[in-house]
């Protein structure tokens, strides 16, 4: 039995650390399992891949399809073609893809049209909001795989709703949160940047388009962000798109608004562990808040990701600066939702998947 494993961009290393583990181990008692680690190389810069190889301790990938960037259609395109090199020579039995990003939705694609089976890892998410490449991604992935693994009831009832068989769904917890709990005693051993105090600071992070190519949305966002940073000092990672649109806007750091390079995972995961709230446009981050019981402001307007809501720390704040001011400084006044942990974010997600694919 041959698996591949697709890991193309950031997000995608966390959750397929665990999977690659859980499967090796697997080997014990199933010789015949072959596992090889595709990388797509969509990011492909020092500080967004290999130093989260290094952190999450996943061994060098067994190949490299170096799609780098482009376009959505021409680094779709790239992935696709290298990919079914990939797969015409090794003809595996399964495989594996993750998350959202393009090349997700470009190797399920090129898998299935070669009649591979298709296995997707958080399955069901939806945003419904066509406007997000991510949301097309994940529409297109799901409807082509044959086993779809999900992180919560609500991502099983969306993908019944769409007439997934319910013999193909299998909700087995959230692989993000497994490597949560494998990091994050090492992540707090990590020393804090200096000047900042744990539980006395805030995170901020932003890169999605909506958020920061438009010149007043990025400036409605930071106005806000600044007069939070009066009460409290903010970190802000900046992620490279953020920040060629921070220096193009003559932005610079606040006396209390502290922008930095981006973190590799281990050190970011110690920031955000140990911060007071978040401030996020991101989807993973939403998640990892949550299990770690910490306050998280979405600045979105919706979430592919609403169990967070439902149950967890997150709040959707969406982008009005009066909005983002009122809750955050709710929330450093005291104000803290009751949450609880989605079930099966428990850190044995990653083996429940291998169970039933070696199954």
């Amino acid at each position: 039995m041959k698996i591949v494993l697709v890991a193309g961009a950031r997000p995608n290393f966390m959750k397929v650390a665990p999977i690659l583990a859980a499967l090796h181990a697997r080997r014990q008692t199933r010789p015949d399992l072959c596992v090889l680690l595709v990388h797509t190389g969509q990011h492909y810069d020092q500080a967004m891949s290999q130093d989260f190889f290094d952190d999450l301790r996943i061994p060098p990938p067994d190949i490299n399809l170096c799609a780098g960037s482009g376009s959505h259609a021409e680094q779709t395109s790239k992935v696709m073609v290298a990919f079914e090199k990939v797969c015409d020579a090794e003809k595996p039995d399964w495989v594996i893809v993750v998350g959202d990003v393009n090349s997700t939705m470009a190797c399920a694609i090129t898998a299935k049209k070669m009649g591979i089976r298709v296995a997707h890892v958080e399955a069901g998410l939806r945003s419904r909001d066509m406007s997000m490449p991510e949301e097309i991604n994940r529409l297109c992935t799901d409807c082509l795989s044959d086993l779809l693994f999900t992180t919560d009831t609500i991502a099983c009832e969306n993908l019944k709703r769409e007439g997934v068989p319910e013999e193909k769904i299998h909700m087995v917890g959230n692989t993000m949160i497994d490597t949560v709990v494998r990091c994050l005693e090492r992540a707090r051993s990590l020393p804090l940047p200096s000047g900042l105090e744990n539980g006395r600071f805030a995170v901020l992070t932003l890169h999605r388009p909506s958020n920061v190519d438009n010149h007043e949305t990025l400036a409605d966002i930071l106005g806000a962000v600044s007069t939070i940073s009066e009460r409290i000092p903010i970190v802000f990672p900046a992620h490279p798109r953020t920040a060629a649109n921070l220096a193009q806007n003559g932005y610079s750091n606040g006396s209390h608004l502290q922008v930095t390079k981006p973190f590799s995972y281990l050190p970011f995961l110690g920031l955000v562990s140990r911060s007071r709230m978040v401030l996020t446009d991101s989807g993973g981050i939403q998640e990892e808040t949550t299990f770690l019981g910490i306050p998280c402001l979405t600045l979105r307007s919706n979430t592919e990701r609403p169990v967070t809501c439902q149950v967890g720390t997150n709040i959707l704040v969406g982008t009005d600066p009066a909005r983002i001011r009122e809750v955050a400084l709710s929330v450093l006044n005291g104000f803290r939702r009751r949450s609880s942990v989605p079930d099966k974010w428990d850190g044995h997600s990653a083996e429940r998947i291998a169970d039933t694919l070696v199954q």
